[in-house]
């Protein structure tokens, strides 16, 4: 008989992809037609960044044990969410290899390939639930990229929203994605000696992976939406034009060509 855990995942798998082909019978915003299968993945992928996320920072404010213990603390739902997780980054990795050619996908199946990796071994153990729950607050900065995107999309900016969710994601990448990694590596470095060395190997190259993307994205981001978007004195024989400005995001937004496009 399958591990509960399985049947979950599988659940959650087949649901996502379930929503992503309800989404298809829903009008596209105007805007955003030029790509309708992107927006229904952002979408797709917003949903669960708002479940995982909110449903992890819950579940650590109302059992705190799960940090104390990472390995064995845990209420049975937190495993179920770890499991819903898992099903979703298995469901979007197929809609990418269905969707997208490999050389424009590759960096987020690797990423879904640790993750799913890392994730399946809470799900198939039931250990170290806690620290997978910790992992899933990288999710609260998942959403506000996921919006960003879908701002850019539908070409909302420049606009208040964008600026507002800009800073939201700078703000959550520091807090909710930077804070959790730091505490997951010094965590793991400390207990080396009694996790298996196989688990400190594969959560390590997770953490290294997913840290290097989170400093790049931080980085990418705070230039594009932030330095690039204050004025600048016109040049000298060059005509000033007002409400304009140069972005890096102009012209066709795919999700897939930098680190920008990084989901957990």
């Amino acid at each position: 008989m399958a591990p509960p855990g399985l049947l979950v995942a599988g659940a959650s798998f087949l649901a996502f992809r379930g929503l992503h082909w309800g989404l298809r019978r829903l009008p596209t915003p105007e805007l955003a037609a030029r790509d309708r299968w992107q927006w229904r993945n952002l979408c797709v992928s917003l949903a669960h960044s708002l479940l995982s996320g909110a449903g992890a920072l819950l579940g650590l404010s109302l059992y705190p044990q799960m940090a104390a213990d990472p390995i064995h603390g845990h209420p049975r739902w937190a495993l179920v969410l770890v499991a819903v997780s898992v099903g979703y980054f298995l469901a979007d990795g197929a809609d990418l290899l269905w969707n997208q050619t490999l050389g424009k996908t590759w960096d987020l199946l690797c990423h879904h390939l640790v993750v799913v990796s890392c994730l399946s071994t809470a799900v198939l153990s039931g250990r170290y639930v806690g620290f997978s729950m910790v992992s899933l607050l990288l999710e609260l900065n998942s959403a506000c990229l996921h919006l960003r995107k879908l701002l850019l999309l539908s070409r909302q900016a420049p606009s208040l929203a964008f600026s507002v969710t800009s800073w939201a994601s700078l703000a959550t990448l520091a807090l909710f994605r930077l804070v959790p990694l730091g505490w997951m590596s010094l965590w793991l470095f400390r207990q080396r000696h009694q996790v298996p060395l196989a688990l400190v190997t594969l959560g390590g190259i997770g953490l290294v992976t997913v840290g290097v993307m989170s400093i790049i994205l931080g980085i990418r981001i705070l230039v594009n939406d932030v330095l690039q978007s204050r004025p600048h004195p016109p040049s000298p024989g060059h005509e000033k034009t007002r409400g304009t400005r140069t972005r890096r995001d102009n012209g066709p937004v795919t999700r897939y060509n930098s680190t920008l496009s990084l989901k957990d």
